[in-house]
């Protein structure tokens, strides 16, 4: 069985040394982890069982439970106490990790209407990149019985390239629909 891993090892990192111009096998980007969090904040409040569905999706989503993100500070004009739950996040590392970009690509990207690929304009300044999602709904695991509301979410790729053209020549190469440069 061919994963992406191995494609990544065997196959990818030589074409991204030579696009690069790296000597060393060791300085070519990788991907080290993928952050998935979705903000549920006041709706939190109002109600309890929002984490639990949540926690659900997210859980189908990415195959790993996620992990309740708490505000570290009170907000009286948002009702917000120091230690209420705002959100939920999930870290991706090995190869669930790379089975995530695989159906993020070729099965989730696809689904949305009139897409012409991915924003180039996600780029942190050191390699990271961030993707905007507006509804789980693009994943067909996931069940439509559990979806109450469209809930959108934010996909953190964090590598360990220098820059934003090693972080992009490396996402490129994984597979990353990035859009056409006008």
């Amino acid at each position: 069985m061919n994963t992406l891993r191995d494609t990544y090892t065997k196959e990818l990192i030589p074409k991204l040394m030579a696009d690069l111009g790296v000597a060393n096998h060791m300085a070519v980007p990788k991907l080290v982890k993928i952050v998935v969090n979705c903000g549920i904040g006041a709706e939190a409040q109002k109600d309890k069982k929002v984490i639990d569905k949540v926690t659900e999706q997210l859980g189908i989503i990415t195959g790993q439970r996620p992990h309740i993100t708490r505000a570290k500070q009170a907000i009286s004009s948002f009702k917000l106490r120091a230690g209420d739950p705002v959100g939920l996040r999930v870290t991706l590392r090995g190869m669930r990790m790379y089975d995530f970009i695989l159906r993020l690509t070729i099965v989730a990207l696809p689904r949305v209407r009139d897409f012409r690929g991915i924003p180039n304009k996600g780029f942190d300044g050191r390699g990271n990149y961030t993707l905007g999602l507006t509804e789980q709904t693009l994943f067909p695991e996931l069940d439509y019985s559990l979806i109450d509301k469209a809930r959108g979410f934010e996909i953190t790729f964090v590598t360990n390239a220098k820059n934003d053209k090693g972080g992009k020549a490396l996402l490129t190469a994984l597979g990353m629909p990035f859009a056409k440069e006008k």
